[in-house]
């Protein structure tokens, strides 16, 4: 592959054989033009055998912040057909209650994740709109999520007493997007 490829790596090396492997894999799904809820479902189909493989993933890319939970984008394809992250949290990080500007699927490939997914209930003439929980959810190592806007509200964090790693693939290329 050559710098100048359509699919040339937006994240410099080294990556892992097993990581070049996986960005093919969802290369080749992506590249199908599939309606979003089918193509996360696929996403999510690819990305599971390697949740858990110690050879998946670099140690600076395992790397945590004590401040906040660390962002490492693995890969982005230059023409933003999709991108993937690696989310690395310490006990107790989380985000903030957000959605995505794509469809996303998330694996856990290391510890536990907990995820609190989130309503939109609509303002009527007595209260204006409002966020309401959902919905709890606790995802271990090899748990596979996926979803697309609308409805896809959530907060995410990290409630177990080790680290915790969770590959993220986007329909967008967040390094110049955002997730």
């Amino acid at each position: 592959m050559t710098p100048t490829s359509r699919h040339a790596a937006a994240t410099a090396p080294p990556r892992t054989r097993r990581l070049d492997l996986l960005v093919t894999s969802l290369r080749d799904v992506v590249d199908r033009g599939l309606p979003p809820d089918t193509t996360a479902h696929l996403v999510g189909e690819r990305i599971a055998p390697h949740l858990g493989a110690t050879d998946l993933l670099t140690d600076r890319q395992c790397a945590t912040d004590p401040t906040s939970y660390r962002q490492h984008v693995l890969h982005a394809e230059p023409d933003g057909g999709f991108s993937l992250v690696a989310l690395v949290w310490l006990p107790g990080q989380r985000t903030s209650v957000h959605d995505h500007v794509s469809w996303c699927v998330t694996g856990v490939h290391e510890g536990v994740e907990h995820e609190t997914r989130y309503r939109l209930v609509p303002a009527t003439d007595d209260s204006p709109a409002r966020l309401r929980a959902a919905e709890d959810v606790v995802n271990p190592t090899g748990s596979v999520v996926g979803f697309a806007p609308p409805g896809d509200i959530h907060r995410v964090g990290n409630p177990g007493p080790g680290r915790a790693i969770s590959l993220h693939v986007y329909g967008a290329d967040v390094s110049r997007l955002g997730s």
